[in-house]
């Protein structure tokens, strides 16, 4: 089984990759047949919610997320 791995894009999307099931809040599952990568919106623009398609390059979206090192 491959492994899912969820990445920050500095100022983009989250990058979802490996299989996964994405449901809405009532359950409900987006057909993501044959895709091993998906973008999902973080700057609240996107017109395909959950998914990214590209607004935050326009709507002056900015997040550069790291992980803060270790104690």
């Amino acid at each position: 089984m491959s492994d899912v791995v969820i990445k920050t894009r500095e100022n983009g999307p989250l990058l979802v990759t490996g299989p996964i099931t994405l449901c809405d809040h009532l359950g409900n599952k987006y057909d993501l047949t044959g895709k091993e990568n998906v973008a999902l919106c973080r700057c609240g623009e996107t017109q395909k919610r959950p998914f990214c398609d590209g607004s935050h390059k326009t709507c002056g979206f900015q997040a550069a997320e790291t992980v803060p090192p270790s104690a």
